[in-house]
Order: C-alpha cells, then sequence, then structure tokens
C-alpha cells in the first residue's frame, strides 16, 4: 500500500464524564440542582405548592410503577391509583393522617372493586388487586407523612427531612468508595457495603444532631433520628433495587437524565417519611 493510500488515523471522540455506573456525570448534577431549586420553590413560596409537587411526582411514580409492572404481567388500576394519591395527599394536607389512612383504604376498595368487575380469572385478579393496593401503600401513603411534615413543622422540617436521606446517600457513597470492602447485600446491590452504611449512619446523625438541636430539640433525638433514617433510607434504596432487579429493570423510568425515573429518586424519601414524621412529632411536641 503506498504511503498515500494509507488510512488517516482519525482521534476518537471524547466521552462524557460519567459516574463509574454509566451515568452522565453533568446531566446527573443540572438535574439535581433543578430538583432541590424546585423542592424549595415549592415549599418557600406557598405551602399548597408542595402538596402540588408531591401530587405530580406521586402520580408520575405511580405511572412508573404500573409500566415496571406490567414485565411481571400485573395489571394495575393506574386511574383509579392517579385519584387516590391525590387525594391521600390532600387529606393529609387539609385533614392530617387520619384523613390520609381513611381515603387510603377507600381507594384501595375502589381498586379491588375495580379489578373484580374486569372479570378476569380468579388468581389474576388476586395479583393485580395485590399489586394495586401495594402500590397505594408504597407511593401516596407514605408520601402523606411527608405532606403532613410541612403542615405541623414548618418548611425546616420537611427541609430536613430531605436532607437526611441525601446525606444517607452522600456519606455512604464517600466511606463505600474509600474504604468499601464488605458487601452488604451483594445480590441485590453490589456496590453497597458494610463501611458505607457506616459512613451513612455518620453523616445521618450529624445531620440530624445539627438539625434537632437548631430545631429547639435535644441532640439526642438528633442522634435516634440520625440512626433510623440511616436505616430507612437503605431499606428503601434495597427494596427498590430489589424490585427493579426482580424485573430485569436499570432504573425505573428515564424521565430525569443522569437519575432515571422519579421512583428513583424518591425511594428512599418514601420509606424514610414515617420515620422522620414520628421521631420529629415527639421530638418536637407537634
Amino acid at each position: 500500500m503506498r504511503a498515500a493510500d494509507a488510512p488517516v488515523p482519525v482521534d476518537a471522540p471524547k466521552p462524557d464524564k460519567q459516574y463509574k455506573g454509566g451515568r452522565d456525570l453533568r446531566a446527573a448534577i443540572t438535574v439535581g440542582i433543578s430538583l432541590a431549586a424546585l423542592f424549595l420553590l415549592s415549599i418557600l413560596i406557598h405551602p399548597i405548592g408542595f402538596l402540588g409537587l408531591s401530587s405530580v411526582g406521586c402520580v408520575y411514580a405511580l405511572y412508573e410503577l404500573k409500566n415496571a409492572c406490567a414485565r411481571a404481567h400485573l395489571n394495575v388500576a393506574y386511574p383509579v391509583l392517579a385519584v387516590g394519591a391525590v387525594g391521600i395527599l390532600t387529606s393529609a394536607y387539609f385533614l392530617g393522617m387520619e384523613a390520609a389512612f381513611i381515603s387510603f383504604y377507600a381507594a384501595a376498595g375502589v381498586a379491588i372493586v375495580w379489578h373484580v368487575l374486569a372479570n378476569s380469572p380468579v388468581r389474576e385478579t388476586t395479583r393485580n388487586s395485590a399489586a394495586s393496593v401495594f402500590l397505594l401503600g408504597y407511593v401516596p401513603l407514605l408520601a402523606a407523612f411527608a405532606v403532613r411534615m410541612l403542615t405541623n413543622g414548618g418548611y425546616w422540617a420537611v427541609i430536613v427531612f430531605v436532607l437526611l436521606p441525601v446525606g444517607n446517600d452522600t456519606g455512604g457513597y464517600i466511606a463505600g468508595v474509600l474504604k468499601g470492602k464488605h458487601p452488604m447485600a451483594a445480590s441485590i446491590s453490589p456496590k453497597k457495603s458494610w463501611e458505607g452504611f457506616a459512613g451513612s449512619i455518620a453523616a445521618t446523625i450529624t445531620i440530624g444532631t445539627i438539625s434537632m438541636h437548631l430545631l429547639g430539640a435535644s441532640s439526642w433525638w438528633g442522634v435516634i433520628l440520625g440512626i433510623a433514617i440511616a436505616i430507612t433510607a437503605t431499606t428503601g434504596d434495597l427494596a427498590e433495587s430489589l424490585i427493579k432487579r426482580d424485573l430485569g429493570l436499570k432504573d425505573m423510568g428515564s424521565i430525569l437524565p443522569g437519575h432515571g425515573g422519579f421512583m428513583d429518586r424518591l425511594d428512599s424519601l418514601l420509606v424514610s417519611a414515617p420515620a422522620c414524621y414520628l421521631i420529629m412529632h415527639f421530638a418536637l411536641s407537634w
């Protein structure tokens, strides 16, 4: 081959900066900042804005879960779930958690009737009904605790509630990267380690202690809150990872570049909401 005919080397395109998991770092940071700004605006401008944001988030998260359930041949009553979610959250905001539970039971009953009237085989009706009731409890009922937290404790209580799972993830990630050697649940989430969990506890205790002190409660309540949220946030993350692994999914959705779906952001928050609400209820005498 003549020199003139030799192929000219072409520089390979430079890949975007990514997490180790293959996520676009720039997109993840941009979306994360946008979500934080939207959250702050929703609680600072008017409390009902947080109710609206929570309702939209839950309705879309249920849509993602509906699509995920379809992979397991489960047909949930999405229209009932969507309307029920708004009803549960609105009840919690205006009337309290007792009303939220009543709304949950009402929505669950309507969902079961929906499936019974579909005239599907008994086994299919049972599975679909169970899935619909589970999703009502998993998403809007747990989120109702966060909505009521704003009504009872003000926006600082909700900010602390959000900061704790964020600190849990951040502390766990840093400790896991630096010291992680012993897997916590390798078959579910291979990257989670016990060293990372220790980092999560350290971060949440620090945030909880400072927050409770600033809110006028004993620092010991902050320690209790920090330990509780480290457990619940990690459990929520592992629970969703288990569901995704069982369904063969990497993410619940793709609406949030660099993050996945709404459920991929809500998993630890949802499971942490009841624990945070109850501890703050006693610590701050709501």
